[in-house]
């Protein structure tokens, strides 16, 4: 495995293509739950389940539908405040919905929050 939020990411992609209601990720790590609170948080997936088998646990995700694709940015670019934005139009479609997920001093969050929080971080990946 190189990444398993890249895995993670792209198996919740692929399965929300195919029209599936839940999906199974593992390995599971601190960062891909915090991801997933980020879009549970907007509405992009339901609720999810951490099941603990002692290794590298799973982690079972209810899908919605909303969500049309999430990837990783590799590698983690650093941004600072006042680059958000330019960083924003090159990987979303739209300025209307879309989430740019950044590592921050603050914890894990989207754009939006970190523009209200006025800190800049590294790049994690995105969804829409």
């Amino acid at each position: 495995r190189m990444s398993t939020l890249a895995d993670a990411l792209k198996t919740m992609a692929n399965a929300s293509r195919k029209g599936k209601r839940q999906v199974l990720l593992k390995p599971v790590s601190k960062v891909i739950i915090k991801f997933l609170t980020v879009m549970q948080k907007h509405g992009y997936i339901n609720e999810f389940e951490i099941v603990d088998d002692h290794r590298g646990n799973k982690v079972v995700v209810e899908l919605n539908g909303r969500l049309n694709k999430c990837g990783v940015v590799s590698p983690r670019y650093n941004i600072a405040l006042p680059s958000v934005d330019e960083f924003t139009t090159y990987l979303l479609p739209s300025r209307q919905f879309g989430f740019v997920v950044m590592t921050t001093s603050l914890g894990i969050m989207d754009h939006e929050e970190a523009r209200r929080k006025h800190t800049g971080g590294k790049v994690l990946g995105f969804f829409y």
